[in-house]
């Protein structure tokens, strides 16, 4: 079986600390998750550039339905079942479900999204270079008005110092409450692993990723994966 990761630039360390020996990654930076057509197209001409392959990981959720229609005329495609990757950070549908549920207004922030630059603090440092300073905080509140706190989910990672300082700021010029919340790598490692419990959604050859899939029970059994990967 040939293999080919292809993830999100927010989730790469994570990916990197897991990824077997001779496996490729391709990540795509944060940026076109907000046009979900930009990142459709950019995932479906890394994966038919890929047709020498047996099984795609994507290390995406349903990011703004930014997945859907894709598809492999040759390769299982295999992709997280969740909304987006604040479920991948967290390690499971039932960690998000609970984060949800009790704090609904939550902004995520991660390394790797701060890292990428795309927070209320960063858009407000943007929104500087064009306007004065009273009227920038004004338009980047307007960005988080439905937000009550700033969530940094904490995977563990070195120097979670500088990224913990950096969002406790985003929060407060926010007007925020901050709070820190542990992650996984879970369902990283059983995406790497093989382990494709009801988390996961296995596409197979030339059928395309639906909306339906993501909230129906699509699943095999972990203990399947020699019988997954036949055929």
């Amino acid at each position: 079986m040939k293999f080919k990761v292809i993830a999100c630039e927010t989730l790469k360390t994570e990916i990197e600390k897991l990824l077997p020996e001779g496996v490729e990654l391709k990540s795509f930076k944060f940026g076109p998750h907000r046009f979900q057509d930009e990142l459709r197209q950019n995932l479906k001409e890394e994966i038919d550039r890929n047709n020498n392959v047996d099984c795609i990981f994507l290390g995406y959720g349903l990011c703004g339905k930014g997945t859907l229609g894709l598809c492999s005329h040759r390769a299982k495609i295999l992709i997280p079942r969740i909304g987006d990757c604040i479920g991948i950070f967290l390690g499971s549908r039932k960690e998000y479900k609970k984060q949800y549920y009790k704090e609904p207004g939550t902004f995520y922030l991660t390394k790797g999204w701060i890292e990428s630059g795309d927070d209320p603090y960063s858009e407000y440092l943007k929104l500087c270079e064009k306007y004065d300073q009273d009227r920038a905080l004004s338009m980047a509140k307007q960005i988080i008005k439905n937000y009550k706190r700033i969530g940094l989910i904490n995977l563990g990672n070195q120097n979670i110092e500088k990224y913990r300082e950096y969002a406790q700021k985003v929060a407060e010029t926010s007007n925020l409450r901050f709070k820190e919340i542990r992650g996984s790598n879970s369902l990283i490692k059983k995406l790497l692993a093989g382990e494709w419990d009801q988390e996961f959604i296995v596409v197979q050859p030339g059928e395309k990723i639906n909306y339906d899939m993501f909230y129906n029970n699509r699943w095999i059994s972990s203990k399947s994966f020699d019988r997954a990967s036949q055929n």
